[in-house]
């Protein structure tokens, strides 16, 4: 696979799972179960665009909700939610997304658009998995370029016979 670019708006993922800050905490958690997902962007209306204002996780639900018994249906994504949300822009490198998300200590961003809309969302597993097909392609070349070499000094050695 040869990288379209180094923008994060090509390898975010479209389809995003999103609730309200007023969603209960098992509504969120069956969300995010029915679409196989580990988490869900919290997104409210400004301007009629779905801006991104928390995001919650399974493990959040977890750790939160079930680990103290308190009752899934009280509690809502605005509770769970941390108080300052890491974004990536769609036009951000993926190295900065990384760095961003090392900075944050996640593993998920939401994505923005020009306007602070909702556009995707990005894991580290999808830069990973570019990152990992970009290290495997030079590899490969790296391969190709010792075999070319074999092959050209074994047969400058044989004319030198």
């Amino acid at each position: 696979m040869r990288v379209r670019s180094s923008k994060v708006a090509d390898y975010c993922v479209r389809d995003v799972v999103t609730d309200e800050r007023e969603a209960p905490a098992v509504t969120c958690a069956r969300r995010m179960h029915d679409a196989h997902v580990g988490s869900l962007v919290v997104v409210e209306q400004r301007a009629g665009l779905n801006v991104p204002v928390g995001m919650i996780t399974d493990r959040d639900i977890a750790i939160e909700v079930v680990a103290f018994g308190l009752d899934p249906e009280g509690t809502v994504a605005g509770d769970l939610m941390p108080p300052d949300l890491a974004l990536a822009r769609e036009d951000d490198d993926l190295f900065e997304v990384l760095a961003t998300m090392r900075a944050y200590g996640v593993r998920r961003l939401p994505v923005v658009d020009a306007a602070g809309a909702l556009a995707g969302i990005v894991s580290a597993d999808d830069l990973w998995e570019v990152l990992a097909d970009e290290l495997d392609g030079l590899v490969r070349v790296m391969k190709a370029e010792q075999s070319r070499e074999r092959v050209t000094r074994t047969a400058g050695e044989s004319k030198m016979e």
